[in-house]
């Protein structure tokens, strides 16, 4: 009787241990067949420029954006594809304190981060995750930060780094962000590239072992691309940057491609070449020159619609002359904007407009009072002469080899405001550097005058604070301007909901930019987007990076 028991426990144990081997075999093809349900799709997309890294902290331009930040990485908050409008990410949803001072985030469970070859997470995502993320950004003392002291430009140009006062854990799936006022802008911000959040636990495995700078070249993210590789070359073309599609995307609908791949060509002729002969099927910035046989090739669709975008002419104010606002009058009043539009944009329908103010007049706010002096040549020469310069001066007026929307051809606007000011006696020698480059000396204040633009999303402090503002010296106010009643104002309107309230502090503000000059807007540009036809589900994006998010091949 006892070896009869025996026996039928042995053989219960010996049926569990083939149940569960089955069970464990049906979960592993299930898994398998999860995993290998992202349709066989390779995506290339013809890329301008190189980024500067993958680091969304340090990100300001939309290279970076759309290698890394909009790839490889999530928010808290995101834009919906192709708007403006935020909707929860990472936070399933929040709290706003009464006195808007606390702001309360419910985490999305359930998130992994990115397994790759140089990390493989032992836990999802979680609240210690968004606390690695902006104390890194907003405190100098931060044990990573002291070991890759690497700056967060964006963050401090939007003034996060003093607004937000405390950021605690409440638990595992709760985080509460403190701020010292009310802050208008707020969420909004934390749905742009500076707010994408970095893993926690990849960041104490870089530091354990000395290579903390590797999170700028080899990021990971819970976005809906894994980063693979960067091959790059000096300054070759064609360097690629591969990635692949995230088998384990929280929203596996936005994953349609099992490949994506930047193929980086700075000339947009040979970018439309690659798009006709489908060997890229996306590609960005192309010329206006160039559209008529995108939009006559039966295999390619051309997208389009208007830009929150401006293009402008930077002074620099640390560097004499541009110091002096004559002087700044003087070259401001001379720049024949019309002709740039008519020889740069190809007199393309609604391809571009005249820009007076420093935000575009798509965006509330914007002062429409605001208007340029008339061309007048001997009224600049008189300016000139007032400030000291009667016989003229010579500066250095820098371009990018990177066109974008809103300046589709650097070199030759660059040539024609050469041209105007000579007729002042002023000598502009024009210098060219690749992307890279080019932002760096930016940052680095090596310019005098420089070509640059700016897309920002659709709240004014994404412009006026971002580009203008004392604190944005270290980031993107190339101009180097720094005004404290400006200040004061672009502060005062963060500090309220109240958007009548907003608007009469903005607009006072651009008053003060248009009298005081620090840059000379240029344009305002619609966006074309070419397409293989073949692509599904692209949108363009108002907030300059490009998305490859739910986009797919037939």
């Amino acid at each position: 009787m006892k070896g009869n028991n025996l026996m039928s426990v042995v053989q219960g144990m010996l049926l569990i241990s083939v149940s569960t081997a089955i069970l464990t075999t049906v979960l592993l093809i299930f898994a398998m067949s999860a995993r290998a349900a992202l349709p066989n799709k390779t995506l290339v997309y013809c890329s301008e420029g190189r980024p500067a890294g993958f680091d969304p902290a340090q990100s300001t331009t939309s290279v970076e954006y759309t290698a890394s930040a909009f790839s490889v990485h999530n928010r808290l908050i995101e834009f919906k594809p192709g708007g403006t409008e935020i909707f929860p990410s990472l936070a399933a949803h929040w709290d706003i304190s009464p006195d808007g001072l606390q702001y309360t985030f419910y985490l999305r469970r359930g998130v992994k981060f990115h397994t790759t070859s140089y990390f493989r997470p032992t836990r999802e995502f979680n609240a210690d995750d968004v606390v690695f993320t902006f104390e890194r950004m907003r405190n100098p003392e931060h044990p990573f930060r002291k070991a890759y002291p690497a700056s967060a430009p964006y963050f401090v140009n939007l003034g996060l780094d003093k607004e937000i006062t405390k950021i605690e854990k409440l638990d595992p799936y709760t985080i509460r962000f403190t701020l010292k006022s009310a802050n208008g802008p707020f969420l909004m911000n934390l749905g742009l590239a500076l707010a994408s959040i970095v893993s926690a636990e990849y960041a104490d495995q870089l530091l354990k072992i000395g290579k903390a700078s590797n999170i700028n070249w080899w990021p990971v993210g819970t976005g809906p691309f894994i980063f693979r590789s960067y091959t790059k070359e000096a300054e070759a073309e064609d360097a690629l940057i591969r990635f692949d599609g995230n088998p384990d995307y929280w929203r596996p609908k936005d994953v349609q491609l099992s490949k994506l791949i930047f193929t980086i060509v700075s000339d947009a002729t040979e970018r439309v070449r690659k798009l006709k002969r489908n060997e890229c099927q996306v590609m960005s910035y192309p010329r206006p020159s160039d559209l008529a046989t995108i939009k006559a090739d039966p295999k390619l669709e051309l997208l389009s619609q208007p830009g929150l975008n401006l293009s402008y002419l930077v002074y620099n104010v640390l560097h004499p002359p541009l110091d002096n606002v004559l002087v700044r009058r003087a070259l401001d009043m001379v720049i024949n904007k019309a002709a740039i539009i008519k020889a740069t944009f190809y007199e393309q329908e609604n391809a571009a407009q005249i820009a007076s103010a420093p935000i575009p007049p798509a965006l509330w706010s914007y002062d429409e009072t605001l208007k340029d002096e008339p061309f007048d040549l001997e009224k600049a020469r008189a300016l000139l002469a007032q400030a000291g310069y009667p016989k003229g001066f010579a500066i250095s007026l820098w371009i990018s080899s990177v066109q974008r929307p809103y300046n589709p051809n650097p070199r030759l606007t660059a040539e024609m405001i050469q041209a105007d000011w000579a007729k002042i006696g002023v000598k502009a020698n024009i210098v060219t550097r690749n992307w890279s480059r080019y932002i760096k000396g930016a940052h680095n204040s090596e310019h005098d005058a420089m070509l640059i633009g700016w897309t920002g999303n659709s709240d004014p402090d994404d412009w006026l604070g971002v580009m203008l503002t004392c604190d944005a010296i270290s980031g993107i106010n190339h101009s180097k301007w720094c005004h404290p009643v400006f200040d004061v104002l672009i502060k005062a309107a963060r500090q309220t909901n109240d958007v009548e309230k907003r608007t009469m502090l903005y607009q006072e503000a651009q008053r003060i930019f248009k009298r005081e000059l620090p840059f000379t807007p240029i344009a305002y540009a619609s966006v074309y987007q070419p397409i293989n036809k073949n692509v599904t589900n692209f949108k363009i994006n108002p907030l300059c990076a490009i998305l490859f998010m739910g986009v797919g091949l037939k």
